[in-house]
């Protein structure tokens, strides 16, 4: 009879570890207690200990309780165990213990030790032999991604998982560990990893070393070729687009210089790089200014692979071009002023009222007002017209 007055507790335990199995009574009438191994065979008869498998402990007996311990638990120790009541009819209460087998140290393998950026590549996990499965994540630097997991089980009733990690690298994922984590309730922070070893084509940029400012006739420039890519590039060369190199131009390693510039001198000279990976380039346009203007230039880098890897191109302001249109707009403003003031100055007179007409021609005051009435019949009449 399954009893509610006497109780115990499953158990989980590691594999190799102790296991503990307390029975209990609420309410003792003098009734003996026993515990029994999954095959019914009794382990502690009160205090006595009939099985004979030493790894069996007395832990603790009272009229309440036997307590047990079973020392370097195996996968043949799981199952359910029996605490026993003696009474009539006898009671019982049931302790299953489960055994944690933790997998053994994961297996991470690459399908490709280097790789080029843009290729996509493959690796696998494998975590072996362990109870219950597995779950094996990935993670490349601090991003999870997702593995396609396999599970199976051994003859041994053990299961092996296997992930399968596929994914495409970039120039950025060189030097990144990429990491197989194995979660399992026996283990904790379980995992191995692999650095990703990742070639790319060569990332160029043209930096103006001299001068820091305009480029003006009869001044020096000096410019500087930057670089880097795995591996390392070789070569590097300097051209002019759609045009030779100055002559007298002093080329050293990455470092182009050339003296006394003039506008002859103006176009677009590229940088090129290369490694086994590929070629890319960065461009720098020379616009040389005489020394009475000035310019305000942007240059725009950009990288490209093979036949166009970047472009640049000086967008300017010639500053004596806005004087001249803001001198010929003063000018015109004080041309059309002086006009204004002589034709005023042609139209200024005097002027009548109505009630004054006829005044000049009148005898006196009284004559000139009738005139002004009346009309005055002896005068010219004088009109005005305005355009």
């Amino acid at each position: 009879v399954v009893s509610q007055n006497l109780v115990t507790d499953n158990v989980t335990v590691v594999e190799g570890e102790m296991a503990i199995i307390s029975c209990r009574v609420k309410n003792n009438d003098d009734s003996v207690i026993q515990l029994l191994n999954p095959n019914r065979q009794t382990i502690y008869f009160r205090d006595m200990r009939p099985l004979k498998d030493s790894r069996f402990q007395l832990v603790n007996f009272s009229d309440n309780e036997l307590r047990v311990s079973l020392s370097n638990v195996s996968l043949s120790d799981e199952g359910r165990y029996v605490c026993q009541l003696y009474t009539d009819p006898p009671q019982e209460a049931y302790a299953e213990i489960t055994v944690l087998i933790p997998p053994g140290n994961p297996i991470i393998e690459a399908r490709d030790e280097v790789l080029s950026e843009g290729n996509e590549t493959e690796m696998t996990c494998t975590a072996m032999s362990s109870k219950p499965a597995a779950i094996i994540r990935w993670m490349k630097g601090d991003k999870e991604l997702p593995g396609k997991p396999k599970v199976e089980l051994t003859y041994d009733k053990m299961y092996t998982v296997t992930s399968r990690l596929t994914f495409t690298v970039s120039k950025e994922d060189d030097g990144v560990p990429v990491a197989c984590i194995v979660d399992h309730p026996a283990v904790k922070d379980f995992q191995a990893q692999k650095y990703l070893e990742v070639q790319y084509k060569p990332e160029v940029k043209i930096v103006v070393e001299f001068p820091q400012g305009l480029t003006r006739e009869g001044e020096n420039l000096e410019l500087s070729c930057k670089f880097r890519g795995k591996p390392e590039p070789q070569r590097v060369n300097w051209l002019k687009v759609d045009d030779d190199v100055p002559s007298h131009a002093v080329i050293t390693g990455a470092d182009l210089y050339i003296e006394n510039l003039n506008k002859s001198y103006n176009g677009t000279y590229r940088c090129v790089a290369s490694n086994s990976i590929g070629e890319a380039y960065d461009d720098y346009t020379l616009y040389v200014y005489g020394t009475f203007s000035s310019t305000v230039t942007h240059f725009v880098f950009s990288s490209h692979s093979d036949s166009r890897a970047g472009e640049g191109a000086p967008r300017t302001v010639d500053h004596a071009v806005i004087g001249g249109v803001v001198a010929v707009v003063v000018f015109a403003m004080l041309c059309l002023l002086i006009v204004l003031g002589r034709y005023f100055a042609r139209h200024k007179g005097t002027y009548f009222t109505h009630e004054a007409k006829g005044a000049d021609d009148a005898a006196d005051a009284d004559t000139a007002i009738i005139n002004a009435e009346g009309g005055h019949t002896n005068s010219d009449e004088k009109k005005e017209y305005y355009i």
